[in-house]
C-alpha cells in the first residue's frame, strides 16, 4: 500500500456497485459519505439505476462476482430485494441494504406500511424545486418589473395598487404556479405584452373604494407619511378604479373583488375560474 499526498492507494481498487430500482442517488451519496471517512482515492463507483428485472440483477451479481465488488443497494419493489440478497449470497458477493433497516424501523414506529414505490424522494425533490422556481418567478416578475414575464407566466394578475397582487402571486407560487402581476396606473400605459397574452390566463383584481382608502392610509402611516396624501384620497382611488375597469374590459378577463376576501379565498376563486375554463396551470397538488 502506497501513500501519496497523504492519501493511501491500494494496489487494486475497491469496487462498489450502486444498484437501485430508481435513480440510485441515495445509495451513491451514502457510499461517497462513508468512503470520505478514509484516506483513499483508489475506489470505483458504478451505478446501475432502474434495475427492475431479475435478469438485470443476475447480470449485476455476475459482474460483481468477477470484480470482487460490493453491492450497495436501495430496492423497494416487492421481491427484488429478496432476490438480490439470496442470489448474491449464493455467488458469495457481499451486499449492503441501505434502505430496508430504516424503512422497517419507521414502519414500526408509525404503524404504517411503506408505499414500496421507487423514486419517491426524487418526486418530492422535483415538487420542491418547482415550488422554489415558482416563488423566484413571482419575485422576479412582481409589480410589472419585467413585462417579459407575462408571456412566461401561468397566471397574470392585474389591478391598481393595494389589491393583493403580490400576496396572491406568492400564494399561487406555493402551489407551484408561476404568477406575474402588473399594476394599472392611469398615467402609465400597460405593457403591450399584456394585450398580446391570452385573456384566459389574465385575472383582474378590484376592490371597494372605501376599504381601499383604509388600506392605503395604513400603508402611508407605515411609511411615515401623512394619510391625507392624494394616494389615499377618494377622488384618486375612483379615478384609478375607473381606469382599471376600462383596461380589464379591453382585456376581456374575469374580475374578482378582493375587498372582503382573504388571500386564500381569492386564490381559490382564481383556480376555480381556471378549472372551469379548462386552462391548465402549474401543478396544484
Amino acid at each position: 500500500m502506497q501513500k501519496i499526498g497523504g492519501v493511501y492507494l491500494t494496489d487494486k481498487p475497491m469496487v462498489l456497485y450502486i444498484v437501485s430500482d430508481s435513480v440510485g442517488e441515495t445509495a451513491e451519496q451514502v457510499a461517497k459519505a462513508v468512503i470520505g471517512q478514509f484516506d483513499t482515492r483508489n475506489y470505483e463507483l458504478r451505478r446501475f439505476p432502474f434495475t427492475t428485472e431479475k435478469a438485470q440483477l443476475q447480470e449485476v451479481i455476475s459482474e460483481a462476482k468477477n470484480e470482487n465488488a460490493i453491492i450497495v443497494f436501495t430496492m423497494v419493489i416487492n421481491g427484488l430485494r429478496e432476490f438480490l440478497v439470496e442470489e448474491a449470497e449464493k455467488a458469495n458477493v457481499r451486499t449492503l441494504d441501505i434502505m430496508t433497516p430504516l424503512l422497517n424501523l419507521i414502519s414500526k414506529e408509525l404503524n404504517m406500511k411503506p408505499k414500496k414505490e421507487p423514486g419517491t424522494i426524487r418526486r418530492l425533490d422535483e415538487k420542491y424545486f418547482k415550488k422554489i422556481e415558482a416563488i423566484e418567478f413571482a419575485v422576479k416578475y412582481d409589480d410589472g418589473k419585467d413585462p417579459r414575464g407575462i408571456n412566461k407566466a401561468d397566471i397574470v394578475l392585474v389591478g391598481i395598487s393595494r389589491t393583493s397582487k403580490t400576496p396572491l402571486s406568492m400564494y399561487l407560487a406555493h402551489r407551484n404556479i408561476k404568477a406575474a402581476n402588473v399594476p394599472l396606473v392611469p398615467e402609465v400605459a400597460p405593457p403591450k405584452e399584456l394585450f398580446n397574452a391570452p385573456s384566459e390566463k389574465i385575472i383582474g383584481l378590484t376592490t371597494n373604494p372605501r376599504k381601499l382608502i383604509e388600506i392605503r392610509q395604513e400603508r402611508l402611516k407605515a411609511l411615515g407619511l401623512k394619510d391625507g396624501a392624494n394616494y389615499a384620497s377618494m377622488e384618486r382611488i375612483l379615478e384609478e378604479l375607473d381606469y382599471a375597469d376600462k383596461v380589464m374590459r379591453k382585456l376581456n378577463c374575469p374580475v374578482i373583488d378582493v375587498s372582503t376576501r382573504a388571500v386564500e379565498e381569492s386564490a381559490s376563486i382564481i383556480l376555480e375560474i381556471f378549472k372551469e375554463k379548462g386552462y391548465k396551470v402549474g401543478s396544484t397538488k
